[in-house]
């Protein structure tokens, strides 16, 4: 057999340009998934403003994050149950269906249900995409093949402000609103991806006579929702509010009944507990949750420092991300070629966890109001290398510690830790940020109104006329808090000897917000040593190997 000829898991044989034609349809649907996560971003609040919903804005984002996280782990196992295909499938077409109902809404609850809806397909498109992968690429190509899929993530999750922030600033494009088309461009991609995937991926037939694990998937909906309501909505109930208290309770219920339930269930479990006896899996799981919270935080953070303190508009700032897409490629392919060369992965999650840390630290005590802007491009860059070399090796990783009929659950695994940890850390951190920063911005004022030259410019008629600044002048009014502090679309056009103490004071929490992701990143750095230094072997071969040994 020639080396372009991969073998897939049931014996049969795809060529190269086939497995090529079927990674291009399989890229797409990833690209889609992935896009969707940071398209809306930079236009939904123009979309809430377009619509009369800016209280429900929180919803739209929230709705997608719950279906999505919710659905990854049963895609899994119902592809292990009925097959790849049929699953991929189903869930371009039910992204699709959300994406056109979300172009089409008139309110904000019209918009959330559809964005309840594209979550439900891009729970698939992930995970599905790199288990099939799994299936039709022997594990000697499959981490150059995978690296290439985590590529296109990190490029999409740039791109998607980009994209976003152009749509949602145009008027009308071909008779319709301008941001509508940041669901409605997910049709054409969407038509292809199912039409190549339709065409050339044909899997064996697979239907395995099991039973499926229904209350399983209650359970971990009840223990996932109310967890991920209070990191989305927390910031505006307040984690101590009678409602966060609920949604904690709810989940700690969940959670124990979910493990109630999968032990119950045995093999047919969602995700069966039988899989973290193994050391690999295990520790893969825990990487994932803790590198999401402190990468994600991380993510989030720099294109806050950008817009906040630089000035920079939501576009600009994605733009700038670019650099943590040239660091997410070099990692990623790097990881992938070596990986499928030399077989030993251990490594990259070591390497990975170090970068992000040294990145993150590097940013908690160098960025400044006066700080250059090469300073977060170099850093991003590194945050980007660190991402690359931690996901695809450690997704890898735990598709070959499970047996070959559980490819599905532990390749979904990988993906549903890592988007819970992303899910945490986000809403953690950008909490943290703002309660920080209302306290730094007090305190900066006080200092700043005992100096004659802030005075001095703070008293100034004509200052104080200027429409540009009235904003600032009620800010000043109300005071540093949370309530104050969502709106800061007046904080660059404003004086910027009066901004100067309120800029500060973000990059001062900022800072501190990076220091902690350090810490959670230096606890996962630790970890991944405790990770086996052995070389992945391929399950699906191992029965040929023993068998050619004798």
């Amino acid at each position: 057999m020639s080396k372009t000829t991969p073998v897939r898991a049931a014996g049969e044989v795809l060529t190269h340009r086939q497995t090529l034609t079927v990674m291009v349809g399989l890229m797409l649907g990833m690209f889609l998934s992935s896009l969707d996560q940071t398209i809306v971003s930079t236009s939904i609040y123009t979309i809430a403003n377009d619509l009369d919903g800016l209280s429900l804005q929180a919803w739209a984002t929230t709705a997608y994050l719950i279906t999505s996280t919710v659905s990854t782990p049963l895609y899994g196992k119902l592809s292990d149950i009925f097959g790849r295909r049929p699953l991929y499938l189903a869930a371009i077409v039910i992204f699709l269906a959300g994406s056109l109902y979300a172009g089409s809404v008139h309110s904000m609850t019209e918009l959330a249900i559809a964005r309840g809806i594209q979550g439900m397909g891009a729970g698939g498109l992930l995970a599905l995409a790199l288990t099939i992968i799994g299936d039709i690429v022997a594990l000697k190509d499959r981490a150059k093949y995978q690296g290439y899929f985590m590529s296109v993530f990190g490029i999409s999750s740039v791109l998607g402000p980009v994209i976003g922030g152009a749509f949602a600033g145009t008027s009308t494009i071909l008779g319709f609103d301008g941001w509508r088309w940041v669901f409605f461009i997910n049709l054409p991609i969407g038509l292809a991806a199912l039409a190549v995937v339709f065409l050339y991926l044909h899997l064996p037939a697979r239907h395995v006579r099991q039973k499926i694990d229904y209350w399983g998937a209650a359970a971990i909906t009840l223990a996932i929702v109310p967890l991920l309501l209070v990191a989305e909505q927390g910031r505006s109930w307040g984690f101590t509010s009678l409602n966060s208290f609920l949604c904690y309770g709810l989940g700690a219920i969940g959670i124990v009944w979910f493990l109630l339930a999968e032990r119950r269930a045995g093999d047919y479990a969602l995700i069966p507990l039988r899989l973290f006896t193994n050391i690999t899996f295990g520790l893969s799981s825990l990487l994932n949750f803790i590198i999401g919270i402190g990468m994600f935080g991380a993510i989030a953070m720099l294109p806050m420092y950008l817009q906040l303190v630089k000035g920079l508009t939501p576009t600009e700032a994605g733009l700038m991300m670019i650099t943590f897409t040239v660091g997410i490629l070099f990692g990623s392919i790097t990881a992938g070629r070596t990986i499928s060369a030399s077989g030993t992965f251990r490594i990259f999650p070591i390497l990975g966890t170090a970068i992000l840390t040294a990145a993150a630290v590097v940013m908690g005590l160098s960025l400044g109001v006066d700080t250059g802007l090469w300073v977060p491009g170099l850093i991003a860059v590194f945050f980007g290398m660190g991402l690359g070399f931690c996901m695809q090796p450690l997704t890898l990783a735990m598709q070959v510690s499970v047996p070959p009929k559980d490819m599905g659950v532990g390749t979904s695994s990988a993906a549903f830790f890592r988007s819970m940890g992303g899910a945490v850390g986000t809403a953690v951190f950008i909490s943290m940020l703002f309660s920080l920063a209302a306290d730094k911005i007090a305190e900066g004022m006080k200092s700043a109104v005992a100096s004659p030259d802030y005075q001095a410019v703070l008293r100034d008629p004509a200052v104080a006329a200027d429409p540009a600044n009235a904003k600032l002048y009620d800010f000043f009014k109300n005071g540093a808090n949370n309530e104050s502090l969502n709106d800061t679309s007046w904080l660059h056009s404003a004086n910027p000897v009066l901004t100067r103490p309120i800029t500060e004071g973000f990059a001062q929490a900022i800072d501190a917000v990076m220091l902690t992701a350090a810490a959670l990143t230096l606890l996962a750095f630790l970890i991944s040593f405790a990770l086996p230094n052995k070389k992945l072997t391929d399950p699906t071969a191992a029965p040929k190997e023993s068998v050619s040994a004798h």
